[in-house]
């Protein structure tokens, strides 16, 4: 088995907590533009029907 050294298994985790983070900040702006692209398609259908009527 390998033997893993405490500076390295540092760095590693280090690494890992700052990609959760970014990962966290990306899934954040996922729901921001999801719910903006929900709010224009929303506006677009009541557009068209406004005009249909």
């Amino acid at each position: 088995m390998r033997k893993f050294s405490i500076p390295g298994l540092l760095a590693l985790m280090v690494m890992m907590l700052s990609s959760c983070s970014v990962i966290e900040g990306i899934f954040k702006a996922g729901v921001w533009v999801g719910v903006i692209i929900v709010v224009v398609i929303l506006a677009l259908i009541i557009w068209i029907v406004s005009k249909i009527l």
